[in-house]
């Protein structure tokens, strides 16, 4: 059974940083596109960056600069580096990834969520 586990938030001031992770495990045969959405109380979860297999990446507008999407392909890990941290970042971060298992089915999957309050 593929996972997404995230870890790495928290609390932190505003300015400040965090380093989100995500491991997928299980039957994997390939990975391709992996991202991180966040969704903040009372709003709809929004994609905030994403990267392909080929390392390709797209940003949210609000957090172009600030934050770093990577990846690991041989430890199957998507990293999410996010600097300059403000109060509305605060969100529960979701990591996605497009995960081909061993029986070639192609799947969407998520993880479980990690909480990032940025405050002071």
């Amino acid at each position: 059974q593929v996972q997404l586990v995230e870890s790495g938030g928290g609390l932190v001031q505003p300015g400040g940083s965090l380093r989100l992770s995500c491991v997928a495990s299980g039957s994997i045969f390939s990975i391709n596109t992996m991202g991180w959405y966040r969704q903040a109380p009372g709003m709809q979860r929004e994609s905030v960056a994403t990267i392909t297999s080929g390392g390709n990446t797209n940003y949210a507008d609000s957090v172009k600069g600030r934050f770093t999407i990577s990846r690991d392909n041989a430890k199957k890990t998507v990293y999410l580096q996010m600097n300059s941290l403000k109060p509305e970042d605060t969100a529960v971060y979701f990591c996605n990834a497009d995960i081909r298992d061993s029986m070639r089915w192609l799947r969407n999957y998520w993880g479980q969520g990690t909480q990032v309050t940025v405050s002071t």
